[in-house]
């Protein structure tokens, strides 16, 4: 505010007429700003080109089809299964994936029986630890189980069993089948982009699976694979904290409390002079005095776990320091990066910080047209945690060095 201005006002005030007795100081009423409940629990979200993987692997099938579950003959017979698949965790707790299955299948009915296959599934998975325990990308054991539903061809099979004929009334050799299947998987994450995979599933067919339509009405195939999957780009889901701001809300708060306090002690005080004054014609110099803001904005920039990406939202914070650094020409700011110390090591953390100080600094220069010279980039890591929630430590913190 001019200070012109507050003269001229002043000089209005004296201008009224006196009062004779003293007059009751204005009481003004401050009430606090109070800031809205929030769920703090923390959202997650993933870009559609992130968390893909594909697994290959390798393991045994064993049906279990007509005269075997509960009968006498024979034995329980193993055979090769081979598996590839691809898919996506599309959020830290539910992916799907196709999986494909194949080989040969052996089995007892009376005689030594055996076929090929070939399968493919959709299955639903759900990392059960993530939603039970808290999301950890860097968890090194999780349990996946899964339902799915799929095709099954069958072909070259060799029975004297087989009792299914075609339309042409000969006996089948082949047939199509959607079986649905449920199963679990244990997973071993011994870095971001490779996991060692061990699962079981039992898959579930109508009577002629196997070309022989007897006994229990369903047939049943088992298998067991392992194997390697590797995760594309690595494991990457984008995290935002909904309560990210409320320390921030709550010292503006105290500052909006503070002004409303000294605004009714000036109000009060005027009241008081005003009861006292005189009435002598006021002669008032008016001199013109600019104000200038010179003070840095309370701007901070927010990370996601493991990243150095500054979000959209967080670029008007930058935004925020490039006009002050433009209004203020002969300021200069440290860039200080931080990281959390709950996750990586605290070797990782420090390179991290240091990435995203530079992020911000890069940002500054190629998108605002701060000079580099005003800018110094500083990385704590995670040995200086500034704020007691450990979320909140994924930050860069600006620093006035004047």
């Amino acid at each position: 505010m001019k200070t012109k201005q507050l003269i001229l006002a002043l000089g209005l005030a004296m201008l009224l007429p006196c009062v004779a007795k003293a007059q009751t100081p204005e009481t003004v009423e401050i009430t606090d700003i109070t800031i809205a409940e929030v769920d703090c629990k923390n959202v997650y979200s993933t870009d559609w080109n992130d968390n893909w993987f594909i697994q290959m692997g390798a393991g045994i099938n064993m049906p279990f089809v007509e005269n075997y579950i509960g009968g006498e003959k024979g034995n329980r017979k193993i055979s090769l299964a081979m598996n590839v698949g691809v898919g996506r965790w599309f959020s830290p707790y539910m992916g799907f994936r196709f999986s494909a299955l194949g080989g040969a299948l052996k089995w007892e009915n009376g005689s030594h029986s055996k076929a090929k296959y070939a399968n493919l599934n959709l299955d639903f998975m759900w990392d059960m630890l993530n939603s039970v325990h808290g999301v950890n990308s860097k968890r090194v054991f999780s349990i996946n189980p899964f339902v799915g539903l799929g095709g099954t061809y069958t072909w070259d099979m060799k029975s004297a069993a087989l009792n299914i004929r075609g339309n042409d009334g000969k006996i089948r050799n082949n047939s199509w089948s959607m079986p649905v299947s449920a199963g679990i998987q244990f997973r071993f994450r011994p870095s971001q982009y490779v996991d060692i995979f061990m699962e079981a599933r039992g898959q579930f067919y109508g009577d002629d699976f196997n070309g022989t339509a007897g006994g229990k009405s369903i047939d049943m195939n088992f298998t067991a694979v392992g194997g390697l999957s590797f995760n594309i780009g690595g494991v990457n889901y984008d995290e935002t904290d909904p309560c990210a701001y409320l320390g921030y809300m709550g010292k503006l708060n105290d500052q909006v409390n503070h002004l409303r306090y000294e605004l009714s002690k000036a109000n009060n005080e005027l009241a008081a002079a005003k009861a006292q004054l005189p009435c002598p014609e006021p002669i008032v110099e008016v001199s013109e005095v600019e104000v200038i803001e010179t003070e840095m904005p309370l701007a901070t920039v927010r990370f996601t776990l493991n990243s150095a990406k500054i979000s959209n939202e967080q670029m008007v914070n930058v935004y925020n320091i490039a006009q002050w650094l433009d209004a203020t020409p002969d300021a200069t700011i440290t860039i200080c990066g931080y990281a959390d110390d709950q996750t990586g090591s605290p070797e990782y953390n420090m390179k991290l910080s240091e990435r995203r100080a530079k992020a911000v600094c890069d940002a500054l220069v190629n998108h605002y047209g701060v000079d580099a010279s005003r800018l110094t980039v500083k990385a704590y890591g995670s040995d200086t945690q500034p704020y007691e929630t450990n979320n909140w430590n994924r930050i860069v913190i600006f620093q006035n060095d004047n």
